[in-house]
């Protein structure tokens, strides 16, 4: 297909999407086929809360502290749907991205400090998908890691590939990764046999064991309140489906809370499902599972091999679609904070130099990723606190103001991060 080709093909697409969205607004669209066209911005933004950061901070929290920070996990994913929801809105009231409302209303200074400490957090989001692909490779094939890596490189630049496909394409394939991850997981909590009962008061009995089940959790929120992910759905909806109208964008935003209830639903299984099995299988036996490739051989010995097997496709495939969802990131970000753009190529490989060299190095590779979620802990809130500033903005927002109960249950959210985040840092320098 020649680039003349792949553009009618492209613009096709879209206009069939644009299309059915119409035809869903105007009430013409029945059942389960009206909320199609709108489903999809939420799932690809959702791929950043089951990336392989998740794996390694959920199952550490399981077998350690058992079902004691389940509820860290619904806690986490409750705060996500607001904070998706509002990135969202965003997208659909202004028709710009939340970088690109930053450019306009905050300084030159600030937007550039705005745009280094994403693109730092982006590095981060990369270093924790790359190394969990590669890992899963290495996994499954036993094979060395760096080729491994050189292998999860070439997959990861052929999901970015389907972006020159059109939106569609890329929502499904990363859609289907998606639910490679939950078919996974799913058989490996049936295969554990998680307890009811203390699954459920885990669930919904807030407490911490000791100081380091705090600094875990201030982790596990940092692996699924992804600071990229609200920066990306923003972009995700500004021009997807346009509202010609008020009335339009309303009922645009009401189809897209369904997506990303939806999506979330589903990230927060798979997050929990993550921990429900360490619980039910490392921590009940006492074994104190922190790295991941010591989980993937306890799987094997535990379960057997399909479980191992399982939990590796499931790794290679968060990791692989969360890497290039992770650079999607970084391209919205230079372009909305700085009005520059790179090659979106060229930047998958600037972002896989500084894993691979982890992996060169012989660094640990859960350890890497543990540490990357630490650093993502801290970039929330540069993305959350301007994202609140704006969608309270009437003048901004029209009709799709927040309320004011929104705006005050995020700016509780946004204290509990940064609170959080201050005690993180003050422990993993003084503690």
């Amino acid at each position: 297909m020649n680039v003349e080709q792949d553009k009618q093909t492209r613009g096709f697409r879209n206009q069939s999407l644009q299309t059915n969205a119409q035809s869903s607004l105007k009430g013409e669209a029945k059942g389960v086929r009206r909320y199609l066209p709108f489903l999809g911005p939420a799932f690809i933004a959702a791929v950043a809360y089951i990336d392989p950061g998740n794996y390694a901070t959920n199952i550490a929290a399981g077998s350690k502290y058992g079902y004691t920070l389940l509820w860290v996990i619904l806690a986490s994913n409750l705060m996500a749907v607001l904070i998706q929801m509002m990135s969202a809105k965003l997208g659909i009231a202004t028709g710009q991205n939340l970088p690109e409302v930053c450019r306009d209303r905050f300084s030159k200074k600030t937007s550039f400090f705005l745009w280094i400490q994403a693109e730092l957090v982006v590095m981060a989001t990369d270093l924790a998908e790359f190394i969990g692909a590669a890992l899963g490779l290495y996994l499954i094939f036993n094979i060395p890691m760096v080729t491994a890596a050189l292998i999860a490189a070439v997959g990861s630049f052929a999901i970015l590939e389907l972006q020159r496909r059109g939106v569609r394409p890329l929502e499904a394939i990363i859609t289907g990764m998606i639910f490679v991850v939950v078919i996974a997981f799913g058989i490996q909590v049936f295969y554990a046999q998680p307890e009811a009962g203390p699954m459920l008061a885990g669930m919904f009995t807030p407490r911490f064991e000791g100081v380091d089940s705090i600094l875990l959790s201030a982790g596990m929120l940092g692996a699924t309140v992804m600071p990229h992910a609200i920066y990306l759905h923003s972009a995700l909806t500004q021009k997807r489906i346009v509202g010609k109208n008020e009335a339009e964008r309303k009922r645009i935003f009401r189809f897209e809370i369904i997506d990303v209830v939806i999506a979330m639903l589903i990230a927060g299984a798979i997050n929990a499902s993550m921990l429900v099995v360490a619980a039910a299988l490392f921590h009940k036996n006492g074994l104190n599972v922190e790295d991941l490739d010591v989980a993937f051989l306890q799987f094997d010995q535990l379960l057997g091999p399909t479980a191992a097997i399982l939990f590796g496709v499931g790794l290679l495939s968060a990791g692989l679609s969360s890497s290039s969802v992770g650079t999607m990131s970084g391209d919205i970000i230079m372009q909305g904070y700085i009005r520059r753009r790179i090659p979106i190529y060229l930047r998958r490989f600037i972002t896989m130099a500084p894993p691979l060299t982890i992996i060169l190095m012989g660094i640990n590779p859960t350890k890497a990723l543990v540490m990357s979620q630490v650093v993502l802990s801290f970039g929330i809130s540069f993305a959350l606190v301007p994202l609140i500033l704006f969608t309270s903005n009437k003048n901004l927002m029209r009709s799709l103001v927040n309320k004011k109960l929104t705006t005050w249950i995020a700016w509780i959210i946004a204290a509990l991060i940064i609170i959080l985040n201050i005690f993180l840092l003050y422990q993993t320098l003084f503690g």
